[in-house]
């Protein structure tokens, strides 16, 4: 089984890398770029008879830093 997992910054967290690509962006004269959160994304394959919650636990002990982050798992 194929998953994607988005990891983001929780609202309200300060995001040191969208800001510098937010000002990069206005400095390369794209205009209308309102906010930049940055955030990672990964790709994992799996056994297929992965439950839910090893993949929790996966992602809680080691792919987001859940104080600051969320994550949100795509089965694909």
């Amino acid at each position: 089984m194929k998953l994607q997992i988005f990891v983001t910054l929780k609202p309200g967290v300060l995001d040191p890398q969208g800001r510098a690509i937010h000002h990069a962006l206005g400095s390369l004269g794209f205009a209308g770029v309102e906010d930049v959160r940055a955030g990672k994304v990964f790709e994992m394959e799996v056994a297929d008879d992965t439950d839910d919650a090893a993949i929790d636990a996966m992602c809680r002990q080691l792919l987001a830093n859940t104080v600051i982050e969320n994550y949100r798992v795509v089965k694909a």
